[in-house]
């Protein structure tokens, strides 16, 4: 299955519309391109469920140790300054940042690009799409962000203003100066059978 993309050129929704829009259908999974169209993303199967979930669960643990600010899941969408309104599959966010945002911003859509994300490639994902996405999220000023590719066996590191840089599994890569300290080692990770809902 693959995101549906909904081309809305006579539609044009305010932030708070799309709001209510996706708390009206909260069982299902939005994003909004920064031409404005509506992406309905897929749900993902077992295993890229869970090393999303371990990947959380990574960063969650680094955080609370050090303190330096929050992690959010795939659940949270952000509103970013190029219009577009995107939910990583892991982000962060330093503390100083997002208590600067007033309690109503961080209760709905946080208007803030994370300092650092992580998309995690599933089976039925397009590469390109998601390389297009992380070209996006650098051109609106995210520090650091990884593109974890099972499929060919690789994860791709954003820095801001710099060339991509690609390392093959298993890979070591480091949270840099945006998360100081932070390590990840990715093992050889085997891609998921592709498969749809409707298997």
């Amino acid at each position: 299955m693959r995101p549906l993309l909904l081309k809305l050129d006579q539609v044009e929704f305010t932030d708070e519309q799309f709001y209510q829009l996706c708390c009206n259908h909260d069982e299902l999974r939005f994003e909004r391109s920064p031409q404005g169209d509506l992406i309905i993303m897929p749900p993902v199967g077992g295993d890229s469920g869970n090393r999303e979930a371990e990947l959380t669960i990574d960063l969650g643990v680094w955080n609370r140790q050090t303190g330096l600010g929050y992690v959010f899941s795939s659940s949270t969408i952000f509103r970013l300054p190029n219009g577009a309104s995107r939910s990583p599959d892991v982000a962060w966010v330093q503390r100083e940042r997002y208590l600067g945002l007033t309690p109503d911003e961080r209760r709905k859509f946080p208007p803030i690009v994370p300092d650092f994300l992580i998309e995690l490639r599933s089976a039925t994902d397009s590469l390109e799409m998601l390389r297009r996405k992380m070209q996006e999220y650098q051109e609106v000023g995210v520090r650091l962000g990884w593109l974890i590719n099972p499929q060919q066996q690789q994860v791709e590191i954003y820095r801001l203003q710099e060339p991509v840089e690609i390392r093959d599994f298993p890979a070591d890569v480091s949270g840099e100066d945006v998360l100081p300290g932070f390590q990840l080692r990715i093992g050889d990770w085997t891609p998921e059978r592709v498969s749809s809902c409707h298997d």
